[in-house]
């Protein structure tokens, strides 16, 4: 039997949990550092907290973070690999992923996203529901493609950045570390590192 543990019982781990089981993980387990007030998400159960992950491994053959905070998922996954976790990605089988693009450690891949041809995608990456990555597009460590975003051709994405929901970002753009796009934003110009951009066209937040 192929046993997941996933860390972060969240609404976004509920998806990655169900993502697991329709990826062909037959048991999936939580952990989260609200146990043991958290017992359980959803349809699953909560084992325990971040100290007792670590402590059982070797009882799991993958472990994912299920933290949509793209700071702390860096971190803890960082974490588990210091530790000898055996990370892995996650390809939810509605998705569409090019034979030849690239998908590091500890990717989630959920249903409805399109991921094309010669585009990497660094560990810890979440392309969310229906966002759609183009052609030789690269996704930073840690960051976050949210549901219905969509990233033309070219477009860089750096570690920790996060593209809010139904975002739209032209080809060539690239987007600094630990930015965000809001929702719904148009992005036809490159974004600085720690930048908030809303709008169309999009346009920094605080001046």
């Amino acid at each position: 039997m192929k046993k997941l543990a996933v860390l972060g019982a969240s609404g976004h781990g509920k998806v990655v949990a169900d993502c697991a089981e329709e990826a062909g993980w037959q048991q999936v387990v939580f952990f989260d550092d609200a146990w043991p007030t958290l017992n359980a998400n959803s349809h699953w159960h909560v084992q325990g907290d971040s100290a007792a992950l670590l402590a059982s491994l070797a009882d799991f053959d993958g472990v994912v973070v299920a933290i949509g905070n793209n700071a702390a998922r860096h971190t803890r996954i960082a974490e588990l690999l210091d530790s000898g976790a055996a990370l892995v990605s996650l390809r939810h089988p509605a998705a569409s992923i090019s034979r030849y693009a690239s998908i590091g450690m500890g990717v989630v891949v959920f249903a409805g996203a399109v991921v094309n041809a010669d585009t990497i995608i660094g560990d810890g990456a979440i392309i969310n529901t229906g966002a759609t990555v183009d052609h030789d597009c690269v996704i930073g460590p840690a960051a976050h493609i949210s549901p219905g975003a969509n990233l033309a051709g070219g477009v860089s994405v750096s570690e920790r950045a996060w593209v809010g929901i139904g975002a739209a970002v032209k080809q060539l753009v690239k987007i600094g570390a630990n930015a965000t796009v809001g929702a719904g934003a148009v992005v036809v110009r490159d974004v600085p590192d720690d930048a908030v951009v809303v709008g169309n066209p999009a346009r920094p937040l605080y001046q």
